[in-house]
């Protein structure tokens, strides 16, 4: 009996067709089960679009520093509108995705926005630096003037023309205080030979980049003035109006009070931070209270809230004006007025404009009877800030102010915070218990917010610093600013003098806090090495912990806990070579650091010691035995790994022989040297002469794993980076 077979069913017909239609019905459920997943935990954890698109945008401005070139810049730009575009072609017109919808097409959006207005900006402000050192003589217009006693020197910006450029050119020259003359003011014409140089790259991995800054700031070169500086045309009288006021404001507070009080002092009432030495700078930020001197939110919050507080009790001594309109609206004008012109007075720098902001948005919700502290409020001060200024974002004073504050605003929020300082019946000494120890807390969660950033711009940090300020922040907000302005206000009728007295016993004792805390063993932590990745980690944690609410925000931990992995994971570096070749440090041998050359530069000398993670003396490799030094060269064996590496290092640029070059070449690992070395010199593993590092900046090698981190690494084809140019 025959089989009977199926009936065949031409290609394309039925069974082809259900084949067809299965997958994409399978995939349509899945993106639809996803849609679902992500729409309920946007609904249950608190999506704020404020705040998110504030992150979108620092996210694009962030992304086009990051990315190398224009195809990734463009490519960035895509990805985001095709995101949004996207969410609308899938989800339009449903109402079960509207949360998904609105998240996905805003922040793509913004995101491409941030990277398009980082590139306009850059191609709108930035400011090609001089090819080379020249030694001229200039004239130029005089711009601003940034008086600096504590470094023995004034700085002037000019406006000026060289002769081997054709365009006008933005230089800042220093000149000594020996120099200084009453006519170097805003607006004057002076002439001087400078000695100019173009804006410095970073000088290792890791290191400060001036010459991204000065880019931006539009510095075509730096320098110094060599010899007398003349002044051909002085200033007129309305040439510039806030700096003269700030100089003469902050000069009649140094005249009041002597020495590092009358510095800082001065630093609180104008902004002029000048004056204030390296030694009491340094133990600030070890006792992690550098933002004390820095005019930012507690100093221009302290300005507003004690004008606020002042128009009030005074206007409702008027009974008439206390009945006919609304006080706190009133009050909110005048400290509005006040802390505008706090923030124009003392220099309109990020965390001042941030911090003005801010403020105003808090009048205004406390004139309109609305909750003053919230996320959206720091989103929309953020949002300005990069609108104005994008390069901000990748500066230490924006990562660190908008940190703190997110930090506060996000604790202050909790429900078990609010609980915590909900008002109830008890006695003051209890109240300010609490109080304190919320003090306490705040400061430490600052701290846990700034350590990363602290330690990815400047490789040190304070570790005491939520201690510290638990006294120095009210001694600051509640002693010393209310002082000075009731010292100044005094002066108008002679009598300020012994508020100044007490003024400068407040800050004898901040001073006092400062060195304590900085002086106590393991005050200050050094990471030398963090790369974008590991910090990353930290912020995107950050922001999880901060932006959402319910128990998917602790989820916010697993990055930070990645990244702190990752930092303790993270070697020093075995060798530091500079960008021009001529130091060189090596880590591992002494307790000491051993460096090639001896320096009289303190930033080459800072840059070395952060970025090999230690605070003891260099000592040169002439004087170390593990050495053998000619006036030419430097030879060193470095055990690691289980192997030896032979080190060569030159010393001096004289003439050697192209023979003993190579011989000596041949039986070296690495190679380091200023000058450009022919080809005979051939190591075994790496030659670092003067080609190779105009390509490629300074480097940090370990030896260990074998890995070479150069300075190029970071910058891509951004204007300010030489190597590119």
């Amino acid at each position: 009996m025959a089989t009977q077979q199926p009936p065949l069913v031409p290609l394309g017909e039925d069974a082809g067709d259900g084949a067809m239609q299965h997958s994409p019905w399978r995939k349509r459920a899945s993106l639809s089960s996803i849609a679902d997943r992500a729409e309920g935990f946007l609904g249950r954890s608190g999506f704020d679009r404020g705040p998110w698109i504030a992150v979108a945008l620092a996210a694009g401005i962030g992304t086009w520093f990051a990315a190398p070139d224009a195809a990734w810049w463009v490519g960035s730009m895509a990805a985001g509108l095709m995101a949004a575009l996207g969410a609308q072609a899938v989800w339009k017109g449903r109402d079960d995705r509207a949360q998904i919808v609105l998240a996905i097409t805003a922040c793509g959006l913004v995101f491409a926005f941030g990277v398009g207005l980082a590139w306009a900006r850059s191609g709108m402000v930035g400011t090609e630096a001089l090819d080379r050192p020249v030694f001229e003589n200039v004239r130029g217009r005089v711009l601003e003037r940034i008086e600096q006693p504590a470094e023995d020197r004034v700085r002037l910006v000019l406006a000026t023309r060289l002769p081997e450029r054709e365009d006008a050119l933005k230089v800042r020259i220093n000149v000594p205080l020996a120099e200084d003359d009453a006519g170097l003011r805003e607006g004057a014409l002076v002439e001087a030979q400078v000695r100019l140089m173009p804006p410095a790259s970073p000088m290792l991995p890791g290191g400060y980049d001036f010459a991204r800054t000065a880019w931006f700031e539009g510095y075509a070169a730096t320098g110094s003035v060599q010899g007398d500086i003349a002044v051909l045309d002085p200033p007129a009288a309305d040439d510039a109006l806030i700096a003269p006021l700030q100089r003469r404001l902050s000069t009649h507070v140094r005249n009041r009070l002597d020495g590092s009080a009358g510095a800082i002092a001065a630093a609180f009432a104008s902004g002029d931070r000048g004056a204030i030495t390296e030694g009491d700078q340094e133990a600030m930020r070890d006792a992690g209270l550098t933002h004390l001197l820095s005019i930012s939110g507690l100093h221009v919050s302290a300005v507003i809230a004690a004008t606020y507080f002042l128009a009030v009790k005074l206007l409702a001594l008027w009974p008439w004006l206390t009945l006919r309109i609304r006080l706190p609206l009133v009050a909110a004008g005048m400290a509005a007025l006040t802390g505008i012109a706090y923030t124009l007075l003392t220099g309109a720098e990020v965390p001042t404009v941030r911090s003005c902001i801010g403020a105003l948005l808090v009048l205004v919700a406390l004139a309109l009877g609305r909750e003053p502290l919230s996320l959206r409020m720091v989103a929309v001060a953020a949002a300005v800030v990069l609108l104005l200024w994008p390069e901000s974002l990748v500066g230490p004073s924006f990562q660190m102010s908008f940190s703190a504050v997110i930090a506060i605003v996000a604790l202050h929020n909790a429900a078990p915070v609010r609980n915590f300082l909900a008002p109830r019946e008890e006695s003051w000494l209890v109240r300010a218990g609490r109080r304190s120890a919320m003090l306490l807390v705040t400061g430490l969660i600052i701290e846990l917010a700034l350590m990363p950033i602290v330690l990815f711009h400047f490789h040190r940090a304070g570790v005491y610093g939520a201690f510290a300020n638990v006294v120095a922040i009210p001694l600051v907000t509640f002693v010393s600013m209310p002082l000075i302005a009731t010292a100044l206000a005094l002066d108008v009728v002679g009598l300020g003098a012994p508020v100044w007295w007490l003024e400068g016993k407040s800050l004898e004792l901040l001073l006092g806090i400062a060195h304590f805390t900085s002086s106590q063993p393991g005050a200050v932590k050094l990471i030398p090495q963090m790369d974008l990745a590991t910090v990353m980690l930290f912020v995107c944690g950050g922001l999880w912990l901060a932006l959402w609410r319910g128990r998917m925000r602790l989820l916010g931990f697993l990055p930070a806990m990645l990244g702190t992995v990752l930092v303790l994971l993270t070697p020093v570096p075995d060798l530091l070579v500079s960008g021009d070749g001529r130091h060189v440090a090596i880590t591992g041998e002494d307790d000491r650091l051993l460096v090639l050359r001896d320096t009289r530069s303190d930033f080459t000398r800072d840059n070395l010691m952060e970025l090999a993670g230690t605070t003891g003396e260099a000592v040169t490799l002439a004087e170390w035995p593990g050495a053998t030094c000619s006036p030419d060269f430097c030879v060193v064996t470095l055990q690691r790994a289980g192997r030896d590496w032979h080190v060569l290092m030159s010393r001096s640029r004289d003439i050697v022989g192209e023979r003993a070059l190579a011989a000596a070449c041949e039986r070296a690992d690495i190679v380091v040297s200023d000058r450009w070395l022919p080809r005979s010199c051939a190591p075994r593993w790496l030659r670092a002469d003067g080609r190779m590092l105009a390509e490629t900046g300074g480097l940090a090698i370990n030896l260990t794993q074998q890995e070479i981190a150069t300075v190029a690494q970071r910058q891509g084809h951004h204007g300010w980076w030489r190597g590119y140019r």
